[in-house]
């Protein structure tokens, strides 16, 4: 006997539970140091049309499979091309995606708590920049200290996963989603009275061309990729769960329009503390653990400021880590006829499991030969062959069997269902099949080392 499909309670709840997906450490984490690091303003604007041309298009057609089929990635696509096709395959890709990238998400998020407690101690108080920056690295090389918040932060995400569509995820979101908003608001409503917040502006919204590379704007393709939570299966899931009365492109849009505001929001509150302390906004992935606890430091109110930025961060981890949850559990619900409650404790177990080798990367306890082997440590490597491999090329498998695969019929009636968008439907088609590839293939194409687009870029 089958099990009857939860759905989302309304269309408000889908879209916070999406938006929260999306919202992430992506945002906050990833976007301001390496917008830094390709010189702000025209990465910004790049980064723009790639969430619009390629993304918007993309999770459009994750959300059409979802809700066509009304099951997880393996099942739909198993579904949508026949139990016997190899389609399959970019289902079981996006679900080791998210395995993958779950396993060290959990790592980073258990640092956000752990510079949460730290905040409330006042950490920096008494203690030089140098002293400040150490923390970072000690707390990256104590493996049992990392090991411990990982397996907090799991647990809290099992305990809202644990309650369902509607119970868990959507009534979490609904708490957690505007507490995230609000905070990072009032954070930077504070960054804009600031003496570096003119510098800052200029820096974010300012085009500089010069500044920009080719590598530099593959560099926002794969950006958006990760922010928007594309290629995961994640956006499939979630529509697995959506209504025949909502309307997917409209709420496609939305659900984007919110992430790029995130990640300009996060960009407005860091830059100006970079600025009026004269630091260099190319810090590297090291900006939001070592560069702003220093900064922090310099500014009144510090034990409030710190506190609440860390605890944002906390907010963003987990309304992501909800996603990645219940796209592996409710898998695992559908390929072995699980409980949610077994499929919830042993996926988590399983992810604590596979997330020891990264939590442990920088203290040398574990694979200690690895950083010589592969240049770099465990969770550096995992990490870029996420972002290199894994989820551009089941994107690009989405996008194909979107565009190419999918029966016609159903995959147009998805997208028409419950919308006044019908007009946007063929544009919609020459983008997912046409421009989102061709992005995503350059995108592969340079990370095998096939084209260099710097070269090709200057060559006279």
């Amino acid at each position: 006997m089958s099990r009857q499909r939860e759905h989302w309670g309304s269309r408000l709840g889908f879209i916070l539970a999406a938006a929260g997906s999306a919202i992430g450490l992506g945002s906050l984490w990833k976007f301001p140091y390496i917008t830094g690091q390709n010189g702000g303003g025209a990465f910004v604007l790049i980064y723009l049309l790639c969430m619009l041309l390629v993304c918007f298009p993309l999770f459009i057609g994750e959300l059409v499979i979802g809700r066509a089929t009304a099951k997880t990635p393996v099942a739909a696509f198993s579904i949508l091309s026949g139990k016997h096709s190899s389609w399959k395959g970019a289902g079981w890709l996006a679900i080791g995606a998210t395995l993958i990238v779950f396993s060290y998400y959990a790592v980073v998020a258990g640092w956000a708590l752990n510079y949460t407690l730290l905040s409330l101690s006042q950490f920096t108080k008494g203690r030089t920049p140098e002293e400040i920056a150490s923390v970072f690295t000690l707390l990256a090389s104590s493996g049992s200290i990392n090991v411990l918040w990982q397996a907090l932060f799991l647990l809290l995400t099992a305990g809202v996963v644990y309650g369902g569509v509607r119970e868990g995820i959507e009534r979490w979101a609904k708490i957690l989603t505007p507490a995230l908003f609000l905070i990072l608001i009032a954070l930077a409503i504070y960054s804009m009275t600031l003496p570096g917040f003119k510098e800052a502006a200029r820096f974010l919204f300012v085009p500089d061309t010069a500044r920009l590379t080719a590598h530099g704007i593959l560099e926002a393709l794969g950006l958006s990729f990760f922010t928007a939570s594309l290629g995961f299966g994640i956006i499939l899931t979630y529509g697995s769960y959506m209504r025949p009365i909502d309307d997917i492109p409209k709420t496609s849009l939305i659900v984007l329009l919110m992430t790029l505001a995130v990640a300009l929001i996060a960009g407005i509150m860091i830059f100006p503390i970079i600025f009026s302390f004269g630091f260099e906004p190319q810090a590297g992935p090291g900006l939001v653990f070592i560069t702003l606890p220093i900064l922090f430091a310099k500014l009144p109110g510090t034990l409030v400021l710190s506190t609440a930025f860390f605890l944002l961060l906390v907010f963003t981890a987990l309304t992501s880590t909800v996603s990645l949850l219940e796209n592996l559990s409710a898998s695992c619900m559908e390929l072995f006829s699980w409980p949610r409650h077994r499929s919830v404790w042993i996926v988590t177990l399983l992810v604590f499991i596979m997330g020891l080798p990264s939590s442990l990367a920088a203290s040398g306890k574990l694979f200690s030969a690895w950083p010589a082997m592969f240049g770099a440590d465990f969770f550096v490597t995992i990490s870029s062959l996420v972002d290199r491999w894994f989820l551009p090329i089941s994107g690009l498998l989405i996008s194909l069997f979107v565009g190419w695969a999918m029966p016609k019929e159903m995959r147009d009636a998805e997208f028409l269902k419950g919308t006044t968008w019908g007009r946007f439907l063929k544009p919609w088609l020459f983008l997912i099949r046409w421009l989102v590839p061709a992005m995503i293939l350059l995108l592969i194409f340079q990370a095998t080392g096939m084209i260099d687009v710097d070269a090709l870029f200057n060559r006279s």
